[in-house]
């Protein structure tokens, strides 16, 4: 298999292996819109097998909200053929809009236009044991 590199955009690396395409939907990324290659259960020193995302575009990406489903990703900012930066995502402190609570009683379930906000209560570097709670109802976050 060939895959080719890219011009322009980014490279996300070291995704556990199964994992691209709700890594994808989770970043909010139309795969039937955007130019990307997936490589899924590609050989890795590290993990046994992992998987990769190549998106040629001017995408831009919250590093950190990739943290909470793939914790042991790397992101590579390519421009003109060469990576320029690598970062590597750290979870945040605090989240809005991205997880949503799962308690039916709380006032985010229960009312219009309030904003899905949620707090790491505990968390690692390795992202083990991460725990996010509902700033409302204190409820548990479900990833």
């Amino acid at each position: 298999m060939k895959v080719t590199s890219i011009h322009d955009g980014i490279i996300i690396d070291h995704v556990p292996a199964g994992h691209a395409l709700k890594v994808l939907d989770f970043l909010g990324i139309d795969p039937r819109k955007t130019r990307l290659a997936l490589i899924m259960n590609a050989d890795s020193q590290t993990l046994d097998t992992k998987d990769i995302i190549k998106i040629e575009s001017d995408i831009i990406i919250d590093v950190n909200i990739l943290a909470l489903i793939a914790p042991t990703a790397t992101v590579n900012i390519v421009h003109d053929g060469s990576i320029t930066s690598k970062e590597k995502p750290v979870l945040p402190l605090h989240v809005t809009n991205i997880i949503t609570c799962v308690n039916p009683r709380c006032v985010t379930s229960t009312e219009r236009g309030i904003k899905q906000q949620f707090h790491l209560v505990r968390g690692h570097e390795d992202a083990l044991g991460m725990q996010y709670r509902c700033d409302y109802c204190d409820e548990e976050a479900k990833l």
